[in-house]
């Protein structure tokens, strides 16, 4: 349900009346208190007017002395996890959005945070490598379990399938898979079900599928579990669902610069030189969307990756096509992409 925020928005000289109205029209459960140049100054909910009442104030009031001006918002270009993380951590279902000045622009809501629609969708994240090339910071921590921005990645990857309404994810588990269960439980905290898939040896970056407990009946979204990005997992998912494919995966634009003058021949003879070139190649961004007769397909006793699965369906004849993410994204397999990740200099 779209929510227009004049309906929920009152200025600091009405009355606890108007906040009323404000609560009732505006169908957030929270009318947003701002000064006559639109800056928000203060916060009320059902709650807080009931107990202003409470304590003998009648409904013609004054509301200023009986707002929260102490509240949680966020900038314009906030992302969805920091949202997510921010309700998540201080109990809270929404969060309005001001500009540089503290103008109210927006509101953001739990419900449409998390994602309004519950998709079918399974999705499995492969988390159970040993992220050797990050040690030593992996010797303790496994390396999905790292933090960007305060935040383990692998809960950054969950609760973005959360928000596009993916509710049941399976995490492939090995090295350490303890600080991992720990942390994430049965996943009801994280507006998941969270179920285990735990190797005994690698099995690859999609061996872990023929553990899965009983047989999807939709395609399966896989992913990596190093990924810090915003990608649109829910636009892979309809392009997957529009499509013949019986796999979909995500690309993305990898760029380099070769730190060289390049020369062009033609036999013997310079045909032309080009200084420093920027090479531009679509790589495998580590996200796909699999159907269940691929699924099925996975050996129960084998290593199998995702490459792997791509190869065997074109060998098959079947049709893999890719779609391509402009969202932000980093794989975190090396220390550089690491720092990167964490918005260090590199």
């Amino acid at each position: 349900m779209k929510i227009e925020l004049q309906n929920c928005t009152v200025t600091r000289d009405q009355r606890l009346r108007d906040v009323m109205v404000a609560l009732d029209r505006g169908s957030a459960e929270i009318a947003l208190i701002v000064d006559a140049a639109g800056v928000l100054v203060g916060l009320m909910t059902d709650g807080d007017v009931r107990r202003a009442l409470l304590a003998g104030a009648v409904i013609d009031a004054p509301l200023e002395p009986h707002m929260k001006k102490t509240f949680t918002s966020v900038g314009q270009n906030a992302a969805r996890a920091e949202v997510v993380d921010l309700m998540q951590a201080r109990t809270i279902a929404q969060i309005p959005i001001v500009d540089a000045a503290g103008r109210l622009t927006g509101l953001h809501l739990l419900r449409d945070v998390i994602g309004a629609e519950e998709r079918e969708n399974w999705a499995v994240v492969m988390a159970g490598g040993r992220g050797t090339r990050l040690a030593p910071l992996t010797d303790q921590t496994p390396k999905p379990m790292l933090r960007v921005a305060g935040r383990p990645i692998l809960e950054r990857i969950v609760l973005h399938l959360v928000s596009h309404g993916i509710r049941r994810v399976f995490i492939a588990i090995n090295y350490l898979s303890e600080v991992i269960v720990e942390h994430f439980g049965d996943g009801s905290q994280f507006g998941a079900r969270i179920e285990y898939l735990r190797e005994q040896r690698a099995l690859g970056t999609a061996g872990a599928l023929a553990l899965l407990p009983a047989p999807p009946t939709v395609p399966v979204l896989l992913m990596n579990g190093d990924l810090v990005t915003q990608a649109d997992v829910g636009a892979l998912l309809q392009f997957h669902a529009s499509g013949d494919q019986t796999i979909s995966v995500a690309v993305r634009k990898y760029f380099h610069t070769v730190p060289f003058g390049c020369v062009q021949l033609d036999g013997d003879r310079v045909a032309s030189l080009e200084e420093k070139p920027t090479m531009t190649r679509l790589v495998n961004a580590g996200i796909y969307v699999i159907d269940p007769e691929v699924v099925a397909r996975v050996p129960a006793d084998g290593e199998t990756t995702g490459p792997g699965l791509i190869e065997a369906a074109i060998a098959a004849g079947q049709t893999v096509r890719a779609l391509e993410i402009e969202d932000d994204w980093i794989d975190v397999g090396q220390k550089e992409q690491f720092r990167r990740a964490r918005g260090e200099q590199v």
